[in-house]
């Protein structure tokens, strides 16, 4: 698999950067869920928020790097010939699930930071807060994290449907090449 992206194939480096999203994102909102309900009494209350935190971070870190990334590669070509209503519509997916991302994760470290406190990584680094930016940061930045992260849920539930659908129902590559696989499907 080449390194950069063609406008046949995506690079090994988008490839890794888009599942190491696909599968932190899930990840993170059923870590965020859970944690929610955690009696104080439970072993995971402190462990599970400072993992979903630590990763968190790690993530919006991630995020910055791919969108860096994505932005100085050339775009492969679509497969087939989709209608253009379906490039459009892939095109706001694919900027909205990225901004979504962004946000989400903002919206976490403003959480975190709210006290005026660093964010801490795993205890192998912190991040500095930002000054607080508005009254009731904690509050606001919650509600905007727990609604761009169900709306993220969603969108990445349409993606993931649009990909098994290129797959099973078109029958085009559009799956395998998002794998890294070079093959075309069998017909």
């Amino acid at each position: 698999m080449p390194f950069l992206d063609s406008p046949q194939r995506f690079g090994w480096i988008s490839v890794a950067l888009h599942w190491l999203g696909a599968i932190a994102i899930p990840a993170l909102f059923a870590l965020g869920w859970w944690m929610t309900g955690l009696d104080y009494y439970h072993p995971w209350y402190l462990r599970a928020p400072a993992w979903h935190i630590g990763c968190g971070l790690l993530l919006f870190g991630l995020l910055i790097v791919r969108v860096a990334w994505r932005m100085t590669q050339t775009q492969p070509l679509p497969i087939g010939n989709p209608f253009p209503w379906q490039s459009r519509f892939a095109g706001w997916n694919h900027r909205l699930l990225l901004g979504l991302s962004l946000l989400v994760s903002f919206s976490g470290y403003l959480i975190v930071t709210a006290v005026g406190q660093g964010a801490s990584v795993f205890d192998l680094f912190t991040i500095a807060p930002l000054p607080v930016l508005m009254d009731r940061q904690e509050d606001v930045a919650g509600l905007m994290h727990w609604y761009t992260a169900l709306l993220l849920i969603i969108l990445s539930g349409l993606h993931a449907g649009a990909a098994l659908k290129h797959h099973f129902i078109d029958r085009d590559a559009t799956l395998y090449r998002m794998l890294g696989i070079t093959r075309e499907p069998k017909s």
